[in-house]
């Protein structure tokens, strides 16, 4: 390869909208972000307690198209090659009918931005895993682009996506490795042996990390998203009264939740049985109380009880992986969302630091779900020689469908 490479990647398997532009230069081995575009739907599924699938599609169908136009407006370079009105293909929308009229009258402008072909190489697109409703829009989007421009298609794993978020502000990456994948939907530890073949080797049998502290925040009359709440009043806790006052504390209101699967010999985490436990613990204080709502300060100790729980059975999940395969891991990568918690950054931190292992993660943008990933894990790919590449109209491209359980292990 002697030639940079450039990628418009797509990702809509949740509740982010996001576009980039991401180009390789195989001379001096570097990954660059050219531009990127983000519309997060916090605010909208706020009134759900949740991402509502539905909402999470829609959302994107509205989204899609101004966030292309932003992408291409700061990219600012096109090629000279005219579109060929024929490519233009409005069938792979039939899903999207929102998406389709707005494409429509987009086309129908006389000098619409997407007649107008960005000089880029590949197009790479979110398959899954995640919300199919919300995989379709984003897939639908990326089969008709790929037409109207004779794009090749690369469908990309959306968890391989967050390992390749590294790479932004890492060029290379010495295997083997290990990965803890922690996001809202996903809890995954992973043994990479090389870029491309990956194995699986521990995840949650129920919540994910993130899940259970958006459903933990609920308990404890917190709004969506409420990781960011239990932090904050975690990290207040920690900064008041010291670690054996906090114990003191939390022993004399008899505040003690379980570190579920902690000694489990296996790489298997469970988060569920958890969030059980918050809830149980505050309906008995109440009951107990006879009272409503908890006293703020117990509702901060249940927090930092609560997080110091995760935070215990990941490091020895972690640590279980690390003696089992034989300390041959060279690094350590973390990524998701929730990485983006400090505590929980500092613990894994200090794991590695007395391990001697080496810790990477992404910038705090790049944590939670992102178009860049997508387009990184795309070159990566390219680079390796194991992405898919589907030429347009070929059966395969036709028939690509999204994939909400796309496991790891099946790339």
């Amino acid at each position: 390869m002697t030639t940079t490479l450039r990628i418009l990647s797509i990702e809509t398997s949740c509740d982010e909208t996001a576009l980039a532009v991401v180009e390789y230069d195989p001379k001096t081995k570097t990954y660059t972000i050219l531009v990127e575009a983000l519309n997060s739907q916090i605010d909208i599924h706020k009134e759900f307690g949740g991402v509502f699938p539905t909402v999470a599609k829609r959302e994107h169908g509205n989204n899609l198209t101004s966030l292309l136009y932003t992408c291409l407006e700061k990219l600012a370079d096109f090629s000279n090659t005219p579109i060929d009105l024929k490519n233009i293909n409005l069938d792979f929308l039939t899903r999207e009918q929102e998406l389709k009229e707005i494409l429509k009258n987009e086309l129908e402008k006389e000098d619409s931005f997407i007649k107008h072909i960005p000089d880029i190489d590949y197009i790479a697109v979110t398959r899954g895993p995640g919300l199919e409703p919300a995989l379709w829009v984003g897939l639908s989007f990326a089969k008709f682009l790929a037409t109207l421009w004779q794009k090749p298609l690369l469908p990309i794993n959306h968890m391989e996506g967050h390992i390749s978020s590294i790479l932004a502000r890492e060029s290379e990456i010495a295997f083997p490795s290990l990965a803890l994948l922690i996001s809202g939907g996903h809890t995954e530890v992973v043994d990479i042996s090389k870029w491309g073949d990956y194995s699986v080797i521990g995840k949650t049998r129920d919540d994910a990390v993130g899940e259970a502290y958006d459903k933990v925040a609920r308990i404890l009359g917190m709004e969506y998203p409420g990781g960011p709440m239990i932090a904050s009043r975690s990290e207040k806790v920690r900064g008041q009264i010291s670690v054996g006052e906090i114990q003191q504390k939390k022993d004399s209101i008899g505040i003690k939740l379980p570190r579920p699967m902690l000694h489990s010999h296996n790489l298997d985490l469970s988060f569920s049985g958890l969030k059980t436990a918050v809830l149980y613990l505050v309906r008995d204080f109440k009951k107990a109380q006879s009272i409503e709502a908890l006293p703020e300060e117990t509702i901060d100790l249940i927090c930092h009880e609560f997080e110091d729980a995760v935070a215990e059975v990941l490091v020895s999940k972690l640590t279980f992986a690390y003696r089992e395969h034989s300390q041959k891991y060279k690094n350590l990568i973390v990524a998701g969302g929730v990485i983006a918690n400090d505590f929980l950054k500092e613990r894994i931190q200090s794991w590695c630091d007395d391990t001697g292992i080496h810790f990477l993660k992404p910038d705090k943008g790049l944590a939670t779900d992102n178009a860049v990933m997508i387009g990184l894990a795309a070159l990566v790919g390219l680079n390796h020689g194991y992405v898919k590449i589907l030429k347009c109209n070929n059966t395969e491209f036709i028939e690509l469908k999204p994939d909400g359980d796309w496991s790891l292990n099946t790339i």
